[in-house]
């Protein structure tokens, strides 16, 4: 089982903010370079590994969300 690497911005073990972070990142990558772009699988499986799968099934729990948020800089 591969999950996603360690990401010192979030030290502590409630990784509700690193998986949020990872969703916005993989929307940005989508954005930027479109849905087939292979670099941007990694995020994908970066948040689908550290969300609960409630969040991620079907369509996107934070669908909204990434509006106004996926075209700032990190």
């Amino acid at each position: 089982l591969e999950t996603a690497p360690v990401d010192f911005r979030f030290p502590t073990t409630n990784q509700t903010r690193h998986c949020f972070t990872r969703y916005i990142e993989y929307h940005r990558c989508v954005a930027a370079k479109g849905d087939d772009a292979p670099e941007c699988d990694k995020f994908a499986k970066y948040y689908r590994a550290l969300c609960p799968g409630e969040w991620t099934k079907g369509s996107e729990y934070w669908g909204g969300e990434c509006v106004g948020v996926c075209n700032e800089k990190v």
